[in-house]
């Protein structure tokens, strides 16, 4: 099996020490995950740019965690299930909302399972959304700028997600007590 180097702050190709420190100011430390995706720069770079652009969308924090968490449930990524878990908490995300997210259930609150539903759809299809459940996410009160940025939430989970898998990244101390496995038998 392929080893990758989780890279610190001195050993990093020199293209990523900048996003480290970039990543550092708002983490207050390096996490695993772009600890491992310094071994190409490019890839730290695009997947930092990403989450900052995310960041700045229309929809709430708590929404855009509901994104994450749902593309992270699909795509069965046990570390950034653990991590948005962790940061969805700090955002004082509703319990029975972050619970649901966990385990593939429908959300207790009608428009984020508006939203759940929807990034379901995005990330099991692949893009391939029928027009009645664009429809039906705008009709829940969400906007056509809304459906764009789902895709944005969705993009920026496939490059960690698939970095994740790949590398096997361990989780981060401060994701311990939100560890996960996808419950299984669910028909989500």
């Amino acid at each position: 099996m392929t080893q990758f180097t989780a890279y610190t702050t001195d050993t990093a190709p020199e293209a990523a020490r900048p996003i480290f420190e970039g990543v550092k100011g708002a983490f207050g430390f390096v996490p695993n995950l772009q600890s491992y995706m310094a071994e190409s720069p490019e890839l730290l770079a695009g997947y930092t740019a990403l989450w900052d652009l995310f960041s700045k969308t229309t929809l709430t924090a708590h929404e855009q965690q509901v994104v994450y968490l749902t593309s992270n449930y699909e795509n069965e990524c046990r570390y950034c299930m653990a991590g948005h878990t962790t940061l969805a908490k700090m955002q004082k995300m509703e319990a029975a909302v972050i619970e649901a997210l966990r385990a593939g259930k429908p959300l207790p609150d009608a428009k984020l399972e508006a939203l759940h539903h929807f990034t379901t759809l995005v990330v099991r299809n692949r893009g391939q959304v029928a027009d009645a459940n664009v429809d039906a996410f705008i009709n829940a009160g969400f906007t056509r700028r809304n459906v764009l940025e789902v895709v944005l939430g969705v993009a920026t989970k496939v490059m960690s997600n698939y970095t994740n898998h790949i590398v096997h990244t361990p989780l981060d101390d401060f994701m311990k007590g939100n560890e996960w496995t996808k419950p299984t038998g669910n028909a989500s």
